[in-house]
């Protein structure tokens, strides 16, 4: 196991779809926790057109090694074609709360 850990920021299209997929991250072990911050608004190119919508963001806490398992996992249960899924390394934190993230996570032998 690796002792590298990530934030993974995610988007989605609403907080039903946010929670869905947070609570089977959660389940399986992929993600000790997962924040949902709902009402973002995102501006962005998408084929050829200036889009505007409402989204909601999900902020994951897990392992490095977790990261490929978390992603097609997403992509199998997310709305959108091309989802945003993006893993930012921590870099420090609290001893005792990156402790419970790695014991919160499966280990490769489960």
């Amino acid at each position: 196991m690796s002792d590298a850990l990530n934030l993974v920021y995610m988007t989605t299209r609403d907080k039903n779809e946010a929670i869905q997929i947070g609570r089977l991250l959660v389940e399986k072990r992929l993600v000790a926790c997962v924040n949902i911050l709902d009402n973002m608004t995102s501006i962005y190119q998408w084929q050829g057109n200036i889009e505007e919508d409402q989204e909601t963001v999900m902020i994951a806490k897990t392992r490095q090694d977790l990261f490929e398992e978390v992603v097609s996992t997403v992509k199998a249960h997310h709305s959108y074609d091309c989802p945003c899924i993006v893993a930012v390394p921590i870099a420090e934190g609290n001893p005792e709360y990156l402790a419970w993230l790695v014991q919160e996570t499966k280990t490769d032998l489960e």
